[in-house]
């Protein structure tokens, strides 16, 4: 079975990437950006083939390592295919 974890800073949490990122683009000529949140994208084969399993494994992968829940939140996506 396929997931995916995203895992975003928390609304309020001081984002310097994000705002390096900001700043190239508009260097860049994109001056319409008015905001940027960088986060990361983490894809998982999960040999499991329950969903609501998998589901409970990845919220407890990301509580004890994939996301540092103090300062980021996580949203699961599960692929539980054909």
């Amino acid at each position: 079975m396929k997931a995916r974890v995203h895992v975003t800073l928390k609304p309020g949490i001081l984002d310097p990437q994000g705002k390096a990122i900001q700043h190239a683009l508009g260097a860049l000529g994109f001056g319409a950006v008015d905001k940027v949140r960088q986060g990361k994208v983490i894809d998982l084969e999960i040999a499991e083939t329950d969903p609501e399993a998998a589901r409970a494994s990845l919220r407890e992968m990301c509580e004890k390592l994939l996301a540092n829940t103090v300062i980021e939140n996580y949203a699961i996506e599960i692929d539980a295919g054909p």
